[in-house]
């Protein structure tokens, strides 16, 4: 009996023994932040595609400003941005959402249409345009607290804006033109605009439409018929059009 004791000392002794050190080590499991949720007016829908903001919504943040090297590029709506015209870049609201920026600091306001995406830094929720900034005085600073809020269009818009629906850019132009002869013969119109850099991009461009809402409409169309990821650009008349025929180049 007494060799079984010892027999069962030993045994629990060397488990004990390999337990131990186990329960001393902590093991640190790498666990990812849930994001915050975004606000229910710019939600995004189907495939990223950020739902219309409502006339009302307000955020409350930090802008900034933008121009040099930016002004007389092409923005993400695909105009060419002026840091002299009153437009703004957001990360989520639609393109040609109109916003009332207030600055908190001063009490002053301008009102913006967005055009482009940003800005890229923490804490940041509008990059306004020169101009923008210059009317409620943010230049100097470079930074401020603001207040946006979503408002309706003006009503002197001018009426002669044009909006069409982009369904490809290529860096031939034989694709481009094959691509835009096809949505023409489907659609009724399409051209080809050039977006200038180190090598030109071939834009195709579907429509000729007088508003958002109508080029919104045509592009769900094209979706559906073809399951394409489009998205509606404004037509900007300073933007060169393509050549009539194939550059020479190629």
């Amino acid at each position: 009996m007494k060799k079984l004791e010892e027999r069962t000392l030993r045994v629990w002794t060397a488990v004990a023994i390999l337990i131990l050190p186990a329960c001393g080590r902590k093991h640190h499991v790498a666990r990812s932040p849930y994001p915050p949720p975004r606000p229910a007016a710019v939600q995004e829908g189907t495939r990223n595609k950020p739902l219309a903001a409502a006339v009302g919504y307000t955020e409350t943040g930090m802008a900034s400003w933008y121009g040099i090297p930016y002004h007389g590029r092409p923005a993400a709506d695909g105009e060419i941005y002026d840091m002299e015209t009153l437009v703004a870049a957001h990360r989520l609201m639609p393109f040609n959402t109109w916003l009332r920026v207030t600055n908190l600091t001063n009490g002053k306001r301008v009102d913006v249409r967005v055009i482009d995406r940003g800005p890229f830094v923490d804490g940041r929720i509008i990059d306004l345009s020169k101009a923008a900034a210059r009317q409620i005085d943010l230049l100097g600073p470079g930074v401020g607290q603001v207040k946006l809020e979503v408002i309706a269009a003006p009503p002197d818009i001018p009426s002669n804006d044009v909006y069409a629906v982009q369904v490809g850019a290529f860096s031939i132009y034989a694709n481009a033109e094959r691509a835009r002869a096809t949505y023409a013969a489907k659609y009724g119109a399409a051209q080809i605009a050039v977006k200038q850099g180190n090598a030109p991009l071939w834009r195709v461009l579907v429509g000729h439409e007088r508003s958002v809402d109508a080029a919104q409409e045509l592009a769900s169309r094209i979706k559906a018929d073809s399951n394409l990821e489009t998205f509606v650009v404004r037509m900007d008349q300073t933007q060169p059009p393509a050549p009539a025929s194939a550059p020479a180049s190629e």
